[in-house]
Parts: structure tokens; C-alpha cells; sequence
């Protein structure tokens, strides 16, 4: 296995972070501060291939790799990890999940609009009483012949507010349990669909974090993906990709976090030098830095696997429990070099440390990638 990159995916890694730099860092501060959603910034990304990166040219994505999607993850997530979870969303589980498993009438309905960015897409799998455990779906999906009628209430929606389209899972029937699941796209404008209110958030707090609210809601049929009771199999198997996202998420915060305190380190005096000279320091910078870098080749490894077609469900979550454990050390290390500006918010590193800690708990806590990890060493 080798992580040389090709031309192209140096290419994607360098626009990313260009992108990143110049349009995503002026603002990120307000942005946070105001929990506001990054719509114009989204949009740019959108123009410039960012939110439907893997998808097949023909339904307008970008064709490109796992790894060249990760590298532009972890860029984007050095400065906002609000912008770049709603890119995770967009590609790894909406975009992806549909070309995987959609027919090709939904593909050319609903991928050519969710992979061009004329339309971002929400995943819609956690309720009040369902989040680990994602058997216990209360969100029902009534058989009425040619259609369903979907009730029910789906909590911590990224891109609640902002999305177009739903991939909401719903129980059809109780009895045969993650067997009578159905995974079913629903438009934004669909009667009995409410927004809730948006979440007051620790971190990426510019992220569209909304409750949805789904009552009598009619879904025809040739909405659902996949055969009758195959929704469950469908969240999970999506939810293996969906880890990769998360992962360079936390990857680009923790590098992101080491960027900073390199630069503050190389400028800060204390005791008639600059920090980056006392030993103490020095080793906080050095375990930081092998720690980014492990984690990035558990990313990277994650992704070569997805991308040569291979079983990946297990590097996946070995790469997401630790590169979001990474993302919290490593921005928790940044304050403390930072001192009293990682404090403040103008140096970055507090919202940083805040955004971190979300990445253990979203698309699988690290409690479940442990469960998912041991299951596959004990088989």
C-alpha cells in the first residue's frame, strides 16, 4: 500500500485549501459567533466541484476518489468544520448512498441536482430515542399501496434547514424490527414536512443543525431505495463511507489546531526567546505532529481500501474512533501552547477545541466504533 499522490490529487488538495484560506477563513469567527450558516461559501463550493466530488460525471459530480475527497476534507475542516460537515453529508452520505443503491430514475431525479449543488441533501436516521441504536426507529412509514405516509420526528439534522432533499429512514413494520426498515428520499416541499429550530450548538456552530418534523407525509413509492425492508442495511453500509468524511473532518481540525501553534509557537517570546526553544514545548509540538500524521494514514488507508472496492468498514472506523480522539487532544495541546490567546477567540484554537468534540460522537460514537472494531477481531 502507498500514499504517493498522483498530480491530480495534489491538484484537489492545493484548490481545497486555497479555497479554504481565501473565502473560508475571513468570516469563520462571525460566522461562529452568530450561528450562521455558511450559505455563500457552500454555494462557491458547489462551483467549484466540492459537494458531489465522487459521483459519476454523467449525473454532473466530479468523478474523482475517496482519496482526493478526504484531502479536500481535511483542508476545508483546517478552517471550518461547519462548511465541511455539510460537504460530508452532501457526499458521503446523501450523494454516495443514492448512486450506490438508487435507481437510475432517482439517480437522474435527484443525484444530478444534490452532486451539482443546485440542491444540498440532509440524512435523516437519528430520533429522540434512536441514536446508537438506529433499530429503535419511531419514525414510521405506512404502506398505503403506491405510496407511504411517514410519520414521525428526526433530531440533530445536518443541513436541517438548508437541505432539498431528505434520505429519511423509517420503520414500515415493527415486527420483522431492522428487517421492516425503508429508507425513502422526500423533497423539502412536501406537505406536513416543518423545520424545527435550529440547535444551539458547542461547536460548528454555523453547521444546520435542525429537528424534522414529518406529519402524514406522502412519499410515493418509487421514492424508496432499495427493496421493501432494506433501509437499516442501507443506513449502515452508508455509514461505513460516511465514517471516512468524519474522520478527515477530525484529521483537518487536529492539523489545522498543529498549524496554528507551530506558527504561534515560532512567534511568541517568553523568557527572552520564542516558545518553540523551551523543551516543554517542543515535545507538546512533536507528539502532536506524530499523532496528525498517524491519524492521516488511517484516513488515507480507509479510503485506498473504499476506493479499490475492498472491505473498508473496519479501517473506516478504526480511522474515525482515532482521528476524532486526535482532533480533541490535539486542539486541547493548541490552547494550552497558546495560552492566554487560546483562550480568545481571534487566534482560532478555542473553536477548534469546541468543533472537536463532536466528531466522537456524530455518525457513530467512539463507543460504537469500539462495538464495530471488536466485532470484527472476535469473528
Amino acid at each position: 500500500m502507498t500514499f504517493n499522490l498522483t498530480e491530480e490529487q495534489e491538484a484537489v488538495r492545493e484548490a481545497a485549501r486555497d479555497f479554504a484560506q481565501r473565502e473560508l477563513l475571513p468570516g469563520v469567527i462571525e460566522r461562529d459567533n452568530e450561528q450562521r450558516f455558511p450559505a455563500e461559501q457552500i454555494k462557491m463550493m458547489s462551483d467549484l466541484g466540492f459537494m458531489g466530488m465522487m459521483v459519476d460525471p454523467k449525473y454532473g459530480g466530479g468523478g474523482m476518489d475517496t482519496v482526493s475527497y478526504v484531502l479536500a476534507m481535511e483542508e476545508i475542516s483546517k478552517v471550518d468544520a461547519s462548511a465541511s460537515v455539510c460537504m460530508s453529508v452532501n457526499n458521503s452520505l446523501v450523494c454516495w448512498g443514492v448512486e450506490k443503491y438508487g435507481t437510475e430514475e432517482q439517480k437522474e431525479e435527484y443525484l444530478t441536482q444534490l452532486a451539482s449543488g443546485q440542491k444540498i441533501g440532509a440524512f435523516c436516521l437519528s430520533e429522540p430515542e434512536a441514536g446508537s441504536d438506529a433499530t429503535s426507529q419511531r419514525t414510521t412509514a405506512e404502506d398505503k399501496g403506491d405510496y407511504y405516509l411517514v410519520n414521525g420526528t428526526k433530531n440533530w439534522i445536518t443541513n436541517g434547514n438548508s437541505a432539498g432533499i431528505y434520505l429519511v429512514i423509517a420503520q414500515t413494520d415493527r415486527t420483522r424490527r431492522h428487517k421492516g426498515i425503508n429508507a425513502l428520499i422526500v423533497d423539502r416541499d412536501s406537505t406536513g414536512l416543518v423545520v424545527g429550530k435550529k440547535e444551539d450548538k458547542l461547536g460548528i456552530r454555523g453547521s444546520d443543525t435542525h429537528s424534522i418534523m414529518l406529519t402524514d407525509v406522502i412519499v410515493p413509492k418509487k421514492n424508496r431505495i432499495g427493496e421493501d425492508g432494506f433501509g437499516f442495511n442501507f443506513a449502515m453500509n452508508t455509514l461505513n463511507g460516511g465514517r471516512i468524511g468524519i474522520a478527515a473532518q477530525a484529521l483537518g481540525i487536529a492539523s489545522g489546531a498543529l498549524e496554528l501553534s507551530l506558527k504561534y509557537a515560532k512567534e511568541r517570546k517568553a523568557f527572552g526567546t520564542e516558545i518553540a526553544n523551551h523543551q516543554g514545548i517542543q515535545f507538546k509540538l512533536a507528539e502532536m505532529a506524530t499523532k496528525v500524521d498517524a491519524a492521516r494514514l488511517m484516513v488515507l488507508r480507509a479510503a485506498q481500501l473504499k476506493d479499490a472496492g475492498k472491505d473498508f468498514a473496519h479501517a473506516s472506523a478504526m480511522a474515525k474512533l482515532y482521528a476524532s480522539e486526535i482532533a480533541m487532544e490535539t486542539t486541547v495541546d493548541a490552547v494550552q501552547i497558546h495560552g492566554g490567546y487560546g483562550f480568545v477567540k481571534e487566534f482560532h484554537v478555542e473553536r477548534l477545541m469546541r468543533d472537536a468534540k463532536i466528531t466522537q460522537i456524530y455518525e457513530g460514537t467512539s463507543e460504537i466504533q469500539k462495538i464495530v472494531i471488536a466485532r470484527k477481531l472476535l469473528k
